[in-house]
């Protein structure tokens, strides 16, 4: 049945403290593509729009961050993508809207996009396209792009006061973007006093890390970590001394130090090409090499390692995983025909030992599972979101909530969930990302999960008429909602599986073994 689509000369149109702009109404929801939120010069902070006259289009996504590396079309069935034109002209956002009355004042979520520090885009996966999101919750919905990589988060600061906060570039774009959504979203019928922002993976670290900025203090009220904590395989930290990955970088380009200005101009493909040469045996040396935030002045740190500001400890959150994150290898055909000898076996090749134990504490754990799905039990987010969700809850300013997606997804034979998994499903975008579809369940989950959603960014609590009661944590209990076939609240139900299972846990980013295949996502 076709649904109702208006674009005429005067119709709709919101002014915006720069100018007047034009989107356009289909099915009930208003969507203004590629607004432009700030300009920017080269490691530069972020400057507003300039002003115009007459009406603009926005008709049309926006740039996206240039990336490091070529985009490669894999894993599609399981992280339906799409790719778009980059240039570092890039500081755009997109509007989906029930309402364009100033006076409607619906709650708005403010979505920050996955790729780490270095990739993606606000389009980049299907699933973050807001129009349903916005139709189901009544809410105001904005993604974001933003700079990224060398771009966004390379330090020159030791080169000169103007690149004093070059490495949190990309951030304090992100600062610009809800100063914009603070000052102009109440014309697209946003409420600028109940801002949510929300991101996955990349996107969940930089919601905490707008918690730990103060000059987005008071722009945002609430905040959702989505597989955003990370722990365990990444390694030691590097040092903050960006001069040893400078020096190479201008080595590796024929400039001297005295010629670091010249990196401003430089061709963002050369550039990146002189990274991609040193990176790696800088890295080696255990020095920076950029591609994320860097604490100083403007970024306060990783709450965990340096606590919460007291600005962070009144902002409710909540804060989740996906049972299998990285697990991207291809899953073990016919696993429930296996005998139990032969899933312990399995299981007893990939763990460093102790197999026993950590088999009959997963048993406990997951009784509904087939052991072979330990193979993906992630090793990385969950027990750094606890840790989170705990520390967070030491401060009884605001609440934080947890959560677990738990579902098998339909492919090879059922298939743990990975990482993105959950994203339609938070977005209300199951029927556009057809491996989300298991009839008779992921309506029901939808609607679960996207209302918990929902209700948090209106009231700061996600409890779901559907749903059993959500508890907040306390500083010894990351209380956990799972969210599967049958969602349930659990307490400490993984604690001690986690105890035994960290230490021979396989690392997901080892090259595969024998005929077994890894399909990574960043």
């Amino acid at each position: 049945m076709a649904k109702q689509f208006v674009c005429s000369t005067t119709s709709p149109i919101v002014q915006t403290k720069a100018g007047k702009l034009r989107g356009f109404l289909w099915d009930g929801t208003y969507t203004f593509h590629g607004i432009k939120y700030a300009d920017a010069k080269r490691f530069q902070p972020p400057t507003p729009p300039a002003p115009w006259e007459g009406v603009k289009d926005a008709l049309s996504y926006g740039y996206v961050s240039p990336m490091l590396d070529r985009e490669t079309a894999q894993g599609e069935v399981m992280v339906p993508h799409r790719y778009w034109p980059k240039d570092e002209n890039c500081q755009y956002l997109n509007i989906w809207s029930p309402s364009i009355d100033p006076a409607a004042k619906k709650p708005v979520m403010v979505w920050l996009h996955g790729g780490g520090f270095s990739a993606g885009s606000s389009i980049e996966q299907v699933a973050y396209d807001g129009d349903a999101l916005s139709k189901f919750g009544d809410v105001v919905v904005v993604t974001l792009n933003h700079r990224l990589n060398i771009l966004g988060y390379l330090d020159l600061s030791p080169y000169g006061e103007k690149y004093q906060n070059s490495a949190n570039a990309g951030n304090a774009d992100l600062v610009a973007a809800l100063e914009w959504v603070h000052e102009n979203i109440a014309g697209f019928g946003g409420d600028p006093d109940n801002v949510t922002i929300f991101g996955q993976s990349g996107g969940g670290a930089k919601v905490f890390n707008l918690m730990q900025i103060p000059e987005a203090d008071g722009l945002f009220h609430k905040g959702i970590i989505m597989s955003g904590v990370f722990d365990g395989l990444l390694g030691p930290a590097p040092d903050k001394d960006s001069r040893p990955l400078i020096e190479a970088m201008l080595q590796h380009l024929g400039l001297t130090a005295d010629q670091v200005e010249q990196l401003e101009t430089i061709e963002y493909e050369k550039l990146a090409e002189a990274y991609k040469a040193v990176a790696p045996e800088i890295a080696k040396q255990g020095h920076y090499t950029g591609n994320g935030p860097l604490e100083n002045e403007f970024y306060v740190g990783d709450p965990r390692e340096v606590g919460f500001t007291d600005h962070a400890k009144t902002i409710p959150t909540i804060i989740g995983s996906v049972f299998g994150e990285f697990a991207f290898a291809p899953g073990v055909p016919h696993k429930d025909e296996l005998t139990k000898e032969e899933r312990m076996a399995m299981v007893a090749k990939k763990l460093r030992g102790n197999a026993e134990e950590v088999a009959r504490l997963f048993r406990e754990c997951y009784p509904e599972k087939n052991l072979t799905d330990l193979l993906s039990l992630d090793a990385m987010c969950r027990e750094a979101t606890k840790d989170f969700a705990r520390k967070k809850a030491q401060h009884p300013e605001s609440p934080s909530y947890c959560y677990l997606f738990n579902l098998d997804m339909p492919l090879d034979d059922g298939h743990p969930a990975w990482h993105c998994a959950d994203i339609p499903f938070f977005f209300h975008n199951t029927h556009i990302v057809p491996i989300c579809d298991i009839p008779g369940v992921s309506d029901r989950l939808e609607e679960q999960m996207a209302g918990s959603f929902v209700n948090f960014a209106k009231y700061g609590d996600p409890n779901y008429p559907s749903l059993p009661h959500w508890d907040a944590c306390t500083p010894d209990d990351a209380a956990t909602m799972i969210f599967d076939r049958a969602c349930e609240m659990r307490h400490h139900h993984d604690d001690a599986l986690y105890a035994a299972y960290l230490p021979v846990a396989p690392n997901p980013f080892t090259p595969p073994e024998d005929d077994e295949e890894q399909i990574f996502l960043h």
